[in-house]
């Protein structure tokens, strides 16, 4: 085993691999070529004596070596980064924090602590990416965010199996929703019954691998017919405002309706709950990252208030 001639660049690939779950991914998000990631990734394990990455069909998973190394080259490039920093006279980034979120959490909770931190605490730096709930749990795995919104739906498993697990806080929980036309027949009680959703017309996320996004009611006992696929859940509820047809929302998207648009709760079916988490790698959090962790938990008891 012999570290010493290991690249920066080999241990930025490796990390980028680590998070993005595919040689493809990272090679992308790099703009390197597949080979030149790959050649990367193995004079890595060369010099480890070890494989780093299980292959496999649907992407890679680290080794217990992996997660090593990962620790260790996520240690080595923040340091180098925050000394590229100081030799550059910037400031230090100790009162930034890196928060991922899943899109609903974009539209209303995530604006309403980021507006509450700026009046509170000036000196905190809060930055953030969106992503899927598997993608950002291996950027808290791989070091690239420090907190993390995920989503989970019964029977609310763990976001993965690797270990340690990680530090999980539930901020909210509360039903699915539907978002109704204004003007459509559904939209004229307090309320749709499941069996009113047969025949419908929906407005969906396209679904491939990891990156399955809501939009029709789950449990349908029929083909749904899907009208249009869009990505973005604003994209999604101005369609259903222009009535282009249905589409299911969680409830923390309440706020972010547009005019035009009813949300109602399905009665009639299993309960269809949904889960906020907050997560982190279960180290101590620095102060300026437990401001923001409270900050998110203030936003979100703000947002279940009952509807």
């Amino acid at each position: 085993m012999d570290f010493s001639d290991v690249s920066l660049t080999a241990l930025r690939v490796f990390r980028e691999v680590a998070e993005r779950g595919t040689f493809t991914a990272a090679a992308t998000a790099l703009g390197y070529t597949q080979s030149a990631v790959s050649r990367q990734i193995a004079s890595l394990e060369r010099a480890a004596g070890a494989e780093l990455l299980e292959r496999r069909r649907e992407g890679v998973r680290l080794t217990a070596a992996g997660h090593l190394v990962l620790r260790r080259a996520t240690t080595v490039l923040d340091q180098i980064d925050a000394t590229a920093r100081e030799l550059a006279g910037l400031p230090a980034q100790a009162g930034t924090v890196r928060v991922g979120w899943i899109p609903s959490a974009g539209a209303a909770l995530l604006p309403r602590a980021v507006t509450a931190l700026r009046r509170s605490h000036p000196a905190i730096t809060v930055t953030t990416r969106e992503g899927t709930t598997p993608a950002l749990v291996r950027a808290l795995r791989a070091g690239s965010v420090d907190l993390a919104l995920l989503a989970t739906a019964p029977p609310f498993r763990p976001p993965d199996t690797e270990s340690p697990p990680l530090t999980l806080r539930t901020l909210t929980e509360r039903s699915l929703r539907l978002a109704v036309p204004a003007a459509h027949p559904l939209a004229r009680g307090d309320f749709v019954d499941v069996a009113d959703l047969r025949g419908q017309c929906w407005i969906a996320g396209p679904s491939a691998g990891e990156d399955k996004l809501m939009g029709v009611w789950p449990g349908l006992d029929e083909r749904p017919e899907i009208a249009h696929t869009a990505r973005d859940w604003l994209a999604k509820l101005h369609l259903v405002a222009a009535g282009c047809g249905l589409t299911t929302v969680p409830a923390s998207l309440v706020p972010a309706a547009p005019p035009g648009v009813r949300v109602l709760p399905v009665r009639g079916g299993p309960q269809e709950q949904r889960r906020l988490l907050l997560a982190h790698l279960p180290a101590q959090l620095t102060e300026a990252a437990g401001l923001v962790a409270d900050a998110l938990r203030t936003a979100a008891l703000d947002a279940d208030a009952p509807l």
